[in-house]
């Protein structure tokens, strides 16, 4: 039974669910500081958008599987081509809604920012990036959702997390406990990606003024 494999195997399942969680968790975090700077650097022009918005597009085509084989020449089996293929899926829908929700600001509430003093970098980072937040989180927790699946997939390049169970069971179907070991995997990253993105909620509804939120 299902239920019973489970429980034979609490300390793998539960030690796999953690280390599939922090894969996410901190590749995601990295995908994050690297779309906002892209994002605050190509959002004041409209090629340079065009740009960042056809590599997110064209990047989303990619198959995770055969980027991660590519990776395994060059960096070898283990975590670093794991990290490297989750935060570059990570990356592309964070970067997409950046660009569009820092482009989407009313250009008469920046221009009334610079017309008191403020700097470039203030109005960006008082102003600009705190109405463009609500949008910025929900490619968070695009990526958040999509990531989670990919992190599976780079077990093929023993990376860590429950991506394991799932190819064990695959590569054994028809012996004993295969399918229940695709089940593992399966329902256990449908549970963290909602466990995640309950805690990505959460942190909207701590890092966004009301006032916004009302707003929208």
């Amino acid at each position: 039974m299902w239920w019973n494999f489970v429980v034979d195997r609490w300390p793998q399942v539960w030690f796999g669910s953690w280390q599939h969680f922090s894969l996410v968790a901190q590749s995601l975090i990295l995908a994050t500081l690297i779309a906002l700077l892209i994002a605050f650097v190509v959002y004041g022009s409209p090629k340079l958008s065009s740009v960042a918005n056809g590599v997110s597009a064209v990047g989303l085509t990619i198959p995770s599987f055969a980027l991660i084989g590519i990776l395994i020449v060059p960096f070898g089996f283990g975590v670093t081509p794991s990290v490297i293929v989750v935060t570059f899926f990570a990356i592309l829908p964070i970067l997409r809604n950046a660009v569009v929700g820092l482009q989407g600001i009313d250009r008469a509430i920046v221009e009334s920012a610079r017309g008191i003093g403020m700097g470039r970098m203030r109005t960006l980072l008082t102003i600009e990036f705190p109405l463009a937040w609500p949008i910025i989180l929900t490619g968070v927790r695009i990526s958040a959702q999509m990531v989670m699946g990919v992190a599976a997939v780079t077990a093929y390049a023993l990376g860590p997390g429950l991506g394991g169970f799932i190819f064990s069971g695959l590569s054994r179907l028809g012996g004993a406990n295969a399918i229940e070991s695709v089940w593992v995997g399966v329902v256990g990253v449908v549970i963290l990606a909602l466990i995640l993105d309950l805690l990505l909620v959460g942190l909207g509804r701590l890092t966004i003024s009301r006032g916004i939120r009302v707003g929208k």
